[in-house]
């Protein structure tokens, strides 16, 4: 497995981790995502877009909370990865933040896996 770059934030409620495996971006924030920690996972989502990662699985299996704010950043992260010819992928996600995208409908635009594993095998050349 590639390994590159691997960083993390913190802000009290929200943690947030990347790193980079083979083709894919990988962002896991654990805690939870709202108006005061959004900008913990914008920052490393739009770094990855800004150096060419376009790729990006954001790793949802330790996120106990998603409020409007952080389902909008992975939005705004979805429209520009699509724009590069990339996309985002959705993986893990717990019911209690399933719950926000089938709400919002927001679970349509996404793809969405089960597990980080299903998302990294997903990327694999056949």
């Amino acid at each position: 497995m590639d390994r590159g770059t691997v960083g993390s934030a913190n802000r009290g409620r929200l943690q947030v981790e990347s790193r980079t495996e083979g083709l894919s971006e990988i962002v896991t924030p654990a805690g939870e995502l709202d108006h005061h920690t959004a900008d913990l996972l914008s920052e490393p989502l739009s770094a990855a877009l800004d150096a060419g990662r376009t790729r990006l699985v954001i790793d949802c299996s330790q996120l106990e909370f998603c409020d409007s704010t952080g389902l909008n950043v992975m939005l705004g992260a979805r429209l520009r990865a699509e724009a590069a010819g990339g996309g985002v992928h959705l993986a893990g996600m717990l019911p209690v933040v399933a719950r926000v995208f089938e709400i919002t409908g927001a679970e349509a635009v996404f793809t969405v896996h089960d597990s980080l594993e299903d998302a990294l095998s997903d990327a694999l050349p056949e």
